[in-house]
């Protein structure tokens, strides 16, 4: 393969890389919950029921902020069903995934353990069936100072300091017909304004994400966005952004080039929060909040049949699928400056990328680009230009060969190289403008024998990274050559 030329000025900053964009998403699905991260009955268990081997490899990834109850779920949950004495609590029929809920993980566990793993909380309220009034009673359960009804019943409950949660989903995927209280988008609004604006009678201080357009496949895409965004005005301070993508097609080279389409996808959006900030005149803008993204095509159940914590999408990850991973995230740094919030989802079982069996735990392929780039995370994003080989796709057009983002952080650069190529390594070198000397300090390499390679229980990893060295540099300009299918972070001192 003819070599690629990545060019970086590390002046040429686009913003800075908002720690949020490496989110995750736990929702009441399935086994994320329950079986997941939730087990009170597993050796592994800590005081608070949670599977200690689940939570130190998410710690691993350094998650910051996480999204609850749901997703789909959440339209037809109601939190009040989730708080108390656990013995009290209803178990429920759930309809989104038509599972039974127990209710015995709710509001208090999930901010409990949102507080352990320093995660900033993201809740989601049920516009669904729920009410505006109960929003508002939710942030006043979860925010007030006591001396309220439902702030008095969270101290009854053994929390007397307010939890301050900060983020707030106003609803999920209210635009998809397969949403429970799914209506059109002047109604949506309607109801999300009243939401808003009771919620910040309690709590001023909190920020919402109203719902954008869940797939661009529906007829509905970017007009229900604008609607949405012209009535809610200053009350929207973030719109979600929701994207699966997968290789039904079963073309390897297509499905690599699946970073292009959310680079679309979020031009699109943002040109939306742009007309419409333009259109009504306003000084606030809403940012871009993906709030729920990954690979996902192979397991398609999502009938729970009335189980508690059945077997619901546990997603089996491969190479390829790493891959792609790395180009979300390689497209939420370049675009830093609209990107804010990100949530991968899930975090276990659903769509994750770790995997329970009963007392053992999967680490997927997707666990390593998320946790080689949250490692490196810090800093403000750098325009790059690559010029090197491309090749053709059906749907992106011409794509380049390396896939590639880069943050720079007070002397550091911090480099994301994906090499598409299904069969040629690829030469490459990082010109830095403006320096005189960029030094190599370490990386590494994820790749695999294969597209189609995965981890398996009791086997050793066949997809993992591992320490990477082969690095030269001279002046201002570094030279290495890439595997086929890979992906590298590396890091770099500039002087």
């Amino acid at each position: 393969m003819q070599r690629t030329v990545i060019r970086v000025h590390p002046g040429m900053t686009i913003g800075p890389v908002d720690p949020r964009i490496f989110g995750g998403f736990l929702e009441h699905m399935g086994r994320a919950v329950y079986g997941g991260i939730f087990e009170p009955d597993s050796p592994l268990a800590d005081a608070f029921g949670c599977r200690t081997d689940v939570l130190s490899h998410l710690e691993q990834l350094d998650m910051s902020v996480m999204r609850y109850p749901g997703g789909n779920f959440v339209s037809g949950y109601h939190w009040r069903d989730g708080v108390g004495p656990v013995e009290q609590r209803p178990t429920v029929r759930e309809l989104a995934w038509n599972s039974l809920e127990p209710n015995t993980f709710g509001t208090d566990e999930f901010l409990s353990l949102c507080e352990r793993m320093a995660w900033t909380p993201m809740m989601a309220v049920n516009l669904g069936t729920g009410t505006p009034e109960e929003a508002r009673e939710w942030v006043e359960y979860c925010n007030a100072p006591i001396g309220t009804t439902s702030s008095d019943l969270r101290a009854s409950h053994g929390r007397t300091d307010p939890y301050r949660v900060g983020l707030w989903c106003l609803g999920n995927e209210m635009d998809g017909p397969w949403q429970l209280g799914h209506v059109p988008a002047e109604e949506y609004a309607a109801r999300a304004k009243a939401a808003a604006q009771l919620m910040r009678e309690v709590d001023p201080a909190i920020s919402t994400v109203v719902c954008g357009s869940s797939t661009p496949d529906l007829a509905s895409y970017l007009e229900w966005d604008r609607v949405v965004l012209e009535q809610l005005g200053e009350d929207a301070d973030f719109l979600s952004v929701h994207r699966y993508v997968n290789n039904l097609g079963g073309d390897t080279p297509e499905f690599l080039a699946s970073g292009r389409q959310i680079d679309r996808q979020i031009e699109e959006a943002d040109a939306v929060c742009r007309f419409v900030q333009g259109r009504t005149r306003s000084r606030k803008r809403p940012y871009l909040c993906f709030d729920e993204w990954n690979v996902w095509y192979k397991d398609f159940e999502m009938d729970g049949h009335g189980a508690v914590a059945p077997h619901l999408i546990e997603e089996v990850y491969n190479l390829e699928d790493a891959l792609v991973v790395a180009g979300f995230l390689n497209s939420f740094i370049r675009r830093a400056d609209v990107v804010r919030i990100a949530n991968l989802a899930q975090i276990v079982n659903v769509i994750a990328p770790l995997l329970t069996r009963g007392d053992d735990l999967l680490v997927q392929s997707i666990f390593h680009p998320f946790q080689m780039m949250s490692a490196r995370r810090r800093g403000s994003s750098l325009r790059v230009v690559v010029d090197g080989p491309t090749y053709s796709t059906r749907e992106s057009g011409e794509v380049p060969f390396l896939d590639v983002s880069a943050i720079v952080d007070d002397g550091l650069l911090h480099l994301f190289i994906v090499n598409r190529s299904t069969d040629h390594p690829a030469p490459l070198e990082i010109d830095v403008a403006a320096i005189s000397a960029l030094t190599f300090v370490d990386a590494e390499l994820l790749t695999g024998p294969g597209a189609k390679a995965v981890n398996d229980f009791g086997a050793p990893p066949v997809v993992s990274p591992h320490a990477f060295d082969d690095v030269t540099s001279s002046g201002a300009i570094a030279r290495t050559e890439l595997p086929p299918l890979s992906f590298l972070a590396a890091s770099f001192t500039m002087a």
